[in-house]
């Protein structure tokens, strides 16, 4: 980890107010520069990197995993911050938020610093843009921040199972979910005149005792296979319930 550009924020404070630009002009902002690397992969020759490189940048799916793998080195790190500091502000990052996504190689001093031998550039919402439109998330968020809607309870709860799955922490997503689920069963019951909505929801609340079996698990320890599945089909098809309302809505 790294700091680019302007010093950071700390060190140009002052005490008390400054006067401010009238016309909003900003100086330059600090970036900050992740490296996650792959050292449990050497290469044995700089060609073998070369075609690496070319194939994983051009595959979409390649590419994909690679910039999840290094998302989620990120997050494990960030989300240890957040407890050590006890800082409920820490957040954890997705790819799209990054100012650059990069592939490559390099040597290990290279790496070591952030810097490669060789990379590409990639798009980390390729294939993402599409639903995103169809969601028309920023219709939604006026509407909340224009008091004509609110966001309930399960979306919340489901959306931080699905953080904490993606971060790889089954036990407190198997916790999260079982919250998350019996809030959606109420809050979303009758939302919806849509014979899909209403199938995913007979098959949440038949499978509602799975949840609590599994959020049982989690507090005995690992959650073991089967249960750890069931989390995961119910988080999805909880985020289905949860996406098809808000794409009907709009």
């Amino acid at each position: 980890m790294r700091t680019e550009g302007a010093p950071r924020a700390g060190r140009r404070r002052r005490r008390g107010s400054r006067r401010a630009e009238a016309d909003g002009a900003r100086g330059p902002l600090p970036v900050t520069v992740a490296t996650a690397i792959r050292a449990h992969e050497p290469f044995d020759q700089s060609g073998g990197a070369e075609r690496w490189l070319a194939e994983a940048a051009d595959v979409d799916e390649t590419a994909g995993i690679l910039v999840e793998e290094g998302a989620a080195l990120l997050n494990r790190a960030l989300h240890a911050q957040g407890i050590a500091t006890g800082d409920p502000a820490v957040v954890e990052l997705a790819p799209t938020r990054a100012v650059t996504v990069r592939i490559g190689y390099g040597t290990g001093d290279e790496v070591a610093e952030g810097r490669f031998t060789a990379a590409r550039e990639v798009d980390p919402e390729r294939g993402r843009r599409r639903r995103r439109e169809d969601l028309r998330p920023i219709e939604l968020v006026a509407a909340v921040l224009g008091g004509r809607q609110r966001i309930d309870a399960s979306e919340t709860m489901i959306r931080r199972a699905r953080a904490d799955l993606d971060a790889g922490r089954e036990r407190e997503a198997a916790l999260q979910l079982r919250v998350g689920l019996e809030a959606l069963l109420v809050e979303l019951r009758g939302a919806l005149e849509d014979p899909g909505h209403s199938e995913d929801m007979t098959v949440l609340e038949a499978r509602r005792g799975e949840a609590g079996d599994a959020a049982n698990a989690a507090l005995r320890g690992d959650l073991g296979e089967e249960a750890g599945r069931n989390v995961r089909e119910l988080v999805e098809l909880s985020e289905r319930v949860l996406r098809r309302r808000r794409v009907l809505r709009s």
